[in-house]
């Protein structure tokens, strides 16, 4: 095996899902809070489309960048809901968001490069980027910093090496947006200095209104050429037709196509030819009524938690996550996780996968599962604390 092969940590998300399967298999009732994977699957527009494109007619690869139709609809997208002009050309359409940071991240990082980025922060993107030789430092992200870098500290962290700062706004695991002014100051620091901005809006659509009243907008709003990385798995319910975007600096789009070309030919043609159909009047009016159904569930959420004295110290306003402090109870995080799976039959995420600052004392709870699983995870919750 590749020393590669040995040394990549597993996406400990993904083994407590397994073991779920595994209870479930063995008849038992589990609720499921760990993973990311909203409940509502795709819109009913969207399932339509791709059931008329399996009527039999020829589903060829399309271009590397995905089909002509669908980037002109997410650069439309772009313009309707975020006010931003982004050429279709500058969007390179790929097998889910995991593909868009690996064509990015493969077209950016050489061997001895290094990516900052925060603690916690989602797993694979370590590991994408130490993939390409390149090194990624996480730099400790307090609750005071809502679990988000800042200048200062990127600014103390910069050396000549260091060639991207990555930056997830809503953040997986933490749910929390970086503050518009900072997230502006960051990217204004690296691009001073010849660095790309990687920024991860995966989540950016179901992020709540500001104090202005007014939704987050894209980083392209002030820095046009950060790299942007985007998704239909989580505002548009799509996770498992793995499909996602990115948007590029026009320097990058010749080598990310040359990439994708080799990497993995295309995306999904039968995915992508459905994938009009989230851009629709239609669609976007059913994911703007499950987003208010997310928040509904967040207050649930937040709600049981605090009711079973469980710190949230900053709670989400973007992605559907809710990163808890469970040192109270006496467990470091892996503990909690793994008796609340086992004894009680509830799936959570530890804090492990998200990196070392929060790895003993935090758990991840997605709230993707419907009000009446919520509230039923947070009762065995609170038989298992008794």
């Amino acid at each position: 095996m590749s020393r590669r092969a040995e040394r990549v940590e597993p996406f400990h998300a993904m083994a407590f899902g397994a073991r779920a399967a595994e209870l479930e298999a063995e008849g038992h009732r589990v609720i499921r809070l760990g993973l990311g994977e909203p409940d509502f699957g795709a819109p009913p527009t969207v399932r339509e489309a791709m059931r008329a494109a399996m009527d039999g007619r020829p589903l060829p690869y399309t271009p590397a960048l995905g089909l002509p139709a669908l980037r002109a609809a997410i650069a439309g997208f772009y313009r309707d809901r975020h006010g931003v002009d982004v050429d279709p050309r500058r969007i390179a359409v790929t097998s889910g968001a995991s593909a868009a940071l690996l064509v990015t991240l493969a077209a950016i990082a050489d061997e001895g490069d290094e990516v900052l980025l925060a603690d916690p922060s989602y797993p694979c993107n370590r590991q994408l980027i130490e993939t390409f030789g390149a090194r990624a430092v996480t730099l400790p992200a307090p609750a005071a910093a809502r679990y988000q870098l800042d200048a200062a500290a990127v600014a103390d962290a910069w050396t000549p090496r260091t060639r991207a700062v990555m930056i997830a706004t809503p953040a997986n695991p933490t749910g929390t947006t970086i503050r518009p002014d900072e997230l502006a100051a960051i990217c204004a620091f690296a691009r001073d200095r010849g660095a790309w901005r990687l920024v991860d809006e995966i989540y950016l659509d179901l992020a709540d209104e500001g104090e202005n009243g007014l939704r987050p907008r894209t980083v392209l709003a002030h820095d046009p050429d950060a790299i942007v990385v985007s998704s239909f798995s989580k505002y548009f319910g799509m996770t498992g037709w793995r499909l996602g975007w990115c948007v590029l600096p026009e320097e990058l789009v010749a080598p990310v196509e040359r990439l994708a070309m080799n990497y993995f030919l295309c995306a999904s043609t039968p995915a992508q030819v459905a994938a009009l159909a989230c851009f629709t009047p239609e669609t976007l009016a059913v994911c703007e009524d499950r987003r208010a159904e997310l928040r509904a569930r967040r207050e649930i959420a937040l709600a049981g938690l605090a009711e079973l004295g469980l710190s949230v110290p900053v709670p989400p306003d973007g992605a559907f996550y809710v990163y808890a402090d469970v040192s109270s109870t006496g467990m470091d995080a892996w503990g909690f996780c793994r008796r609340a799976l086992e004894e009680v039959h509830v799936s959570l995420t530890p804090g492990r996968d998200f990196g070392a600052a929060t790895a003993q004392t935090h758990v991840r709870l997605s709230y993707t599962a419907s009000r009446a699983e919520l509230r039923e995870g947070l009762a065995r919750l609170r038989a298992l604390l008794a």
